[in-house]
């Protein structure tokens, strides 16, 4: 497949960025706007990226992405949902942290709190948090995945089962507009259940990138989270389950 050098340019910082936006492509190529529409659109034809409202995602909605190609997604979106999801978790609270790029800015957030009990099985969360003594840190067992250092599998749902929470924090790959949450990978998806089950008070995070993307493996319904924190969400069927369902919608970028 022969892509001009412009193009090639454009995959190569979606790969290293994890999306590319049509505005700093503008300004980067020095070129039009609508040069990089075109661009982009004729990289998603041929299903080299994803195209999203003002740029594209690498790669396409079927496959996962690296994971620190994840990390620099609405990254400062992800610290501001971490801090509003460290808001409604209160001292000395135990708690599920799954995997996921950010429920890793949620952990980041809590730092400052005490007396917490967090079981998680996301090595990064664990490693994290597990120098701050007034955290107890309990890892579940299991495969370590090596992308992200996830571990996954029966045992650690067989770990998960022996808890139950105040609080679960989870995230998904991709919110399916009538309200599927989903993922990539089964074991991991058999992870979240059993977190989902095992706690009072579930809180989804997850940024508006997760809106435009997709995944093959269902976790559950937003109908089955207590609290959805967001950046923003322009979705009007997610909205109305949310009022439906009685799910409380946290939007990070509103005043």
């Amino acid at each position: 497949m022969y892509l001009s050098p412009r193009h090639s340019e454009i995959i190569q910082l979606a790969k290293d960025h994890g999306r590319v936006l049509v505005d700093d492509l503008a300004s980067h190529f020095k070129v039009t706007p609508q040069t990089i529409r075109k661009d982009l659109n004729d990289l998603c034809d041929q299903r080299l990226l994803t195209r999203i409202h003002g740029g594209a995602l690498f790669p396409s909605g079927i496959e996962n992405m690296e994971y620190e190609a994840r990390r620099k997604i609405a990254a400062e979106e992800k610290e501001a949902i971490g801090r509003a999801a460290a808001r409604i978790i209160p001292d000395s609270a135990s708690l599920f942290i799954n995997i996921g790029t950010t429920t890793e800015a949620v952990s980041k957030a809590l730092l400052d709190h005490s007396g917490l009990m967090v079981i998680t099985n996301n090595i990064n969360v664990a490693n994290r948090m597990r120098v701050y003594p007034s955290i107890e840190v309990v890892i579940a067992g299991g495969v370590v995945r090596g992308s992200d250092g996830g571990i996954v599998g029966e045992a650690a749902v067989d770990f998960i089962k022996q808890f139950k929470v105040n609080y679960a924090v989870i995230g998904a790959s991709a919110i399916d507009h009538d309200g599927a949450l989903l993922d990539f990978d089964f074991r991991e998806v058999k992870v979240a259940q059993a977190i989902i089950a095992n706690a009072r008070h579930v809180i989804l995070v997850s940024d508006r990138t997760k809106f435009e993307r997709t995944a093959p493996v269902r976790i559950g319904h937003l109908s089955q989270v207590d609290t959805f924190i967001t950046d923003r969400c322009d979705i009007p069927a997610i909205r109305r389950i949310c009022a439906e369902s009685d799910v409380k919608l946290v939007e990070t970028a509103l005043p």
